[in-house]
């Protein structure tokens, strides 16, 4: 007879154990803390069996947790497995999966805070590595290098960059052979990035053909049961690159079509089980629609004080929202009131303020000055210099659109 819940829970035994770790995107926050502690207290076992797999597991586990919340601690309770599986290495082959594994990390702490010396690091750490004799080992050794290149491109905005490094992610992703199924989809989510940014900027039809290919195959192999946050992170990317067309067209019907593949990525998980994912969802669509402030603060909140660049951009979007409101009405004293609150933060940064936090503020700054012109007719001064100076400081820490949400304004500043 079958025994629903104790169906359940041998199918959850069964996936707990597997090298699979798809089956996380199913669980909510809280559990895969569970699940990393418990791990990282079975691999310091003395009785454990196979302590470098135990290590490389716990490891695993406390960097999915930071990458969906963004806590420092996790990324650091990853390093720490991480070095352990490299201590309990007995051949290259396990050496080369450990330090993989650290560089991982290392990655990931770059994708949440920025500073592309965190790049530079691992790829440095990479070139420390034996020659991987195993053809799987090999494979994921070059998908590594693939997507490090990759951030590298994204970073220096060139077009022939961006293509260059889609072509190293498509050679990593044919080196795979369909036998690491969680990596190759990150490999094509990055290269239908690069492709979808390198196509906007070159308005190139077929590098926008490209990534719609892409990103239309990763939404159909994620189902929503299995693997929602998967295709939550396709079907934003998806989102983002049709709001940013129908910009350029002025189309209202794929501008329509944004926001409901928006809200889509969005219904498919709720803010606690990915809080990270959820905010990057807002502000990638606060980039172009306006939301309920509600939403706005709620991201802010999600991302604040960890020094992460989704906080530092959350934070940005909700202040450009409310000043853009004040803006449109001449409510001066809402536009005094939010550049006090500005003011507070750049005198009394807290503890964990980064200079990104510093350039969402300058930023902020500048829009309430442009906001209170529009009414005074008091031209803003040196204006210019500051949207400069914070783009430059972005770009410098590793935040490029960022960077770009102060570009954008410097011409309204010289034309004021």
């Amino acid at each position: 007879m079958f025994e629903f819940g104790r169906d359940l829970r041998r199918l959850f035994e069964k996936a707990r154990d597997s090298d699979d770790l798809g089956w996380l995107e199913l669980v909510g926050l809280g559990l895969v803390e569970v699940e990393a502690r418990q791990q990282s207290i079975d691999a310091g076992r003395v009785s454990c069996a196979r302590p470098h797999d135990a290590a490389l597991r716990a490891s695993a586990l406390w960097r999915e947790h930071a990458r969906r919340c963004g806590a420092a601690t996790s990324l650091e309770k990853a390093e720490a497995a991480a070095r352990d599986a490299v201590r309990h290495a007995h051949n290259d082959d396990e050496t080369i999966r450990a330090t993989l594994e650290l560089a991982q990390g290392g990655m990931l702490a770059f994708d949440l805070c920025g500073e592309p010396a965190r790049i530079e690091a691992v790829l440095g750490l990479l070139k420390t590595l034996p020659v991987a004799r195993r053809g799987d080992t090999a494979a994921a050794v070059a998908a590594l290098h693939a997507r490090l290149r990759a951030r590298q491109a994204t970073l220096s905005g060139q077009t022939a960059a961006m293509l260059d490094a889609a072509a190293m992610l498509d050679a990593a992703l044919h080196g795979l052979k369909g036998q690491q199924r969680p990596l190759e989809d990150d490999l094509r989510m990055e290269r239908a990035a690069l492709a979808l940014e390198a196509g906007l900027a070159a308005r190139d039809p077929r590098l926008l053909d490209q990534a719609g290919r892409d990103l239309r195959a990763l939404v159909e192999a994620a189902s929503p049961d299995q693997r929602p946050l998967s295709r939550a992170r396709a079907l934003a990317l998806c989102a983002a690159g049709m709001a940013a067309l129908a910009a350029i067209a002025g189309d209202g019907t794929a501008r329509d079509q944004a926001h409901a593949l928006f809200d889509a990525a969005a219904d498919q998980f709720t803010p606690d089980h990915s809080p990270l994912d959820w905010a990057a969802i807002q502000v990638l669509r606060a980039e172009r629609e306006t939301l309920p402030l509600l939403v706005l603060v709620q991201a802010e909140a999600l991302t604040e004080g960890g020094g992460l660049v989704l906080g530092a951009l959350a934070h940005e979007r909700r202040v450009a929202q409310e000043a853009s409101r004040a803006g449109s009405i001449g409510d001066l004293s809402a536009l005094l009131e939010i550049e006090a609150g500005l003011r507070r933060r750049l005198v009394r940064p807290s503890v964990v303020s980064t200079p990104l936090d510093w350039v969402s503020d300058q930023i902020g700054m500048a829009r309430i000055a442009l906001a209170r012109a529009r009414w005074t007719g008091q031209t803003p001064r040196e204006l210019g210099l500051m949207l400069v100076e914070a783009a430059a400081t972005a770009r410098e820490y590793g935040a490029p659109t960022l960077a770009q949400r102060a570009e954008r304004l410097a011409p309204k500043t010289e034309a004021a």
